[in-house]
């Protein structure tokens, strides 16, 4: 005789079979409304004033420019520093690689909000005491190293995150099979030749995913530019913040109010970095390749269809017409 199954005798195994019939996302939806809704509660009961984070929103929210074009401009930088610099990290020069290997050491080795202050404040000291004491030099030197608040944050953020994308860089380029260098070095390629047109293309399907993350790890790291003094007219968003909030005495509230910007803000790059990894590994994803070499999916007898009508269209070996 075959034994019964066992049947649920507990409600946390009748919870779990219940369960198992939900589809996982609507599952990771319903505990996010949960949090949203504990949140709310915590939100209410701390008694924030809605009303004037209504009235100061939209000027901690006009920040968003600022924050932008300061994050754009620091990860261009660094994109060019990195590029160059993990050209020069694996070359065999001594000059070059030992110059960036010394600018990746000092960046990685010091604070961010360190550097950004040693731009701000001891650039202009150092141009001073080099026009008093050589006289040769421009004499506009000195006003050329005095730089405003958000143009020395935007270099220190270049090169700060330039030094740790070297790194990145330099193991993206590495990546690339040994061959594709040799190839181009058969076809008589120069070493930039080979660098531009077969090695970097195929490096940055590594290089991107981390690059996003570097950025949008930039856009929050340009609240620390406030530190160095931003007057209102180039106040990023948590400058406006923090201006507004201690004068009004509503600290919380233009606190909690520059959070969900920056949040927004990071859940919209998060989205087109997702699509654009997605797009860019498309020929290096192996789900895909195998929907097209499945025999059974319908994308493959496609193509295999339009193979064998192109097949069918070119000459016989005798070029007596067309095969049929």
């Amino acid at each position: 005789m075959s034994s019964a199954p066992d049947q649920p005798t507990s409600a946390l195994e009748r919870l779990e079979l219940a369960s198992a019939r939900i589809p996982f996302r609507y599952k990771v939806i319903a505990v996010w409304v949960g949090v949203f809704i504990i949140l709310g509660f915590f939100f209410m009961a701390a008694k924030f004033d809605l009303p004037w984070i209504r009235e100061k929103f939209l000027f901690i929210a006009s920040g968003l420019q600022y924050t932008l074009l300061i994050a754009l401009g620091g990860i261009v930088l660094a994109v060019i520093l990195a590029t160059f610099g993990a050209l020069a990290r694996i070359s065999r020069n001594p000059v070059s690689n030992g110059i960036v290997g010394f600018y990746v050491s000092f960046f990685r080795g010091t604070p961010l909000i360190v550097q950004m202050f040693l731009i701000y404040l001891a650039l202009p000291q150092v141009g001073r005491n080099l026009t008093q004491q050589y006289a040769w030099l421009p004499s506009g030197l000195n006003q050329a190293l005095i730089l405003e608040a958000t143009v020395a944050g935007t270099l220190a953020l270049g090169l700060n995150y330039g030094a740790y994308m070297t790194e990145i860089f330099r193991a993206g380029v590495q990546s690339v099979a040994g061959g594709q260098g040799e190839a181009a070095d058969a076809l008589g390629m120069t070493y930039a030749q080979k660098m531009r047109k077969v090695v970097l293309p195929q490096a940055f399907r590594v290089i991107i995913p981390p690059t996003g993350n570097e950025f949008i790890a930039m856009l929050k790291d340009t609240a620390l530019i406030s530190f160095l003094g931003a007057t209102v007219a180039s106040a990023e968003i948590f400058r406006r913040a923090q201006l507004v909030g201690k004068a009004d005495f509503k600290n919380l509230e233009a606190l909690i109010t520059a959070a969900l910007l920056y949040w927004v803000l990071t859940i919209i790059f998060s989205y087109f970095q997702a699509k654009l990894e997605a797009k860019v590994g498309r020929g290096y994803d192996r789900t895909a390749v195998a929907k097209v070499t499945d025999p059974h999916s319908a994308t493959s007898r496609g193509a295999v269809v339009a193979s064998v009508e192109a097949q069918g269209r070119q000459p016989d070996r005798r070029g007596k017409g067309l095969r049929k």
